[in-house]
């Protein structure tokens, strides 16, 4: 529940960790989150050129990212990068998160969990996975899925094995149609676009499919909003988030 002593005029803190290149954060969490919250961003930095070691290093330095938020009310933190869950695993993913929740005083919210916890809430056990990496961080986020119980009943990847994971951030919503246009939907009961440095929101809103769409940034502002307000019905909120009159559709 919200402690107003603890919310500035422009509502409550709300700390988003950003990977340093990503240009598509903190424009979908604005939308998604509207104007009741107050979202400061910090910039995770690695001086490290492998891209395995530097998604790594993001959440071992997690907390002194965090540190920059200095004496801000901050009320919910959320990790926006599912590239560095995936490396690290879904029980040391959890483990983790939950060592710097209990040492902040406040909850460190994952997009990788808060996308497990949303499919969940849904019932959604098979799903059809957007995958915009290379080939080995696509095999270790599968990976992740699948001890979160889930089944991968298709799967789309750029054709190319990229060199680097900070490609994501030339993608377009064009391009990620192109993508999404390979993947098989019979039978899911879920479609998961992955990635919080792929843009996603215009085309979630152009889609018109039978079964929820999520993406990286939805579910953890949908995690964050719990998060601030404990509400009763944590599936009114996600509803509230993929319903076709959802305010932040407004904002594309």
């Amino acid at each position: 529940m919200v402690n107003a002593a603890l919310s500035p005029e422009y509502g409550p803190v709300v700390a988003i960790s950003v990977p340093q290149a990503n240009t598509t954060v903190e424009p979908e969490m604005q939308a998604l989150m509207s104007a009741c919250y107050s979202l400061l961003a910090a910039r995770m930095t690695s001086p490290l050129q492998d891209s395995r070691a530097r998604l790594v290093d993001y959440f071992d330095t997690l907390a002194q990212t965090l540190d920059r938020f200095d004496v801000a009310p901050v009320q919910a933190a959320g990790f926006a990068c599912t590239g560095s869950s995936y490396l690290v695993g879904r029980q040391e993913d959890q483990r983790r998160l939950a060592v710097l929740s209990a040492g902040r005083g406040y909850p460190v919210l994952g997009a990788a969990d808060a996308i497990a916890r949303a499919l969940q809430n849904l019932g959604a056990r098979r799903i059809a996975l957007l995958s915009p990496y290379p080939a080995w961080l696509s095999a270790a986020g599968q990976d992740y899925w699948r001890e979160c119980g889930l089944e991968m009943l298709s799967v789309a990847s750029l054709p190319e094995d990229l060199l680097d994971t900070r490609n994501i951030y030339k993608l377009s919503t064009a391009r990620v149609l192109e993508i999404f246009d390979q993947l098989e939907l019979r039978g899911c009961d879920a479609v998961l676009l992955s990635g919080t440095g792929m843009p996603t929101l215009r085309l979630i809103a152009q889609l018109s499919l039978p079964v929820p769409v999520l993406s990286s940034n939805l579910c953890l502002a949908w995690a964050l909003q719990c998060a601030v307000h404990a509400p009763k019905s944590e599936s009114d909120v996600l509803a509230a988030l993929l319903d076709v009159e959802a305010p932040w559709r407004g904002y594309l």
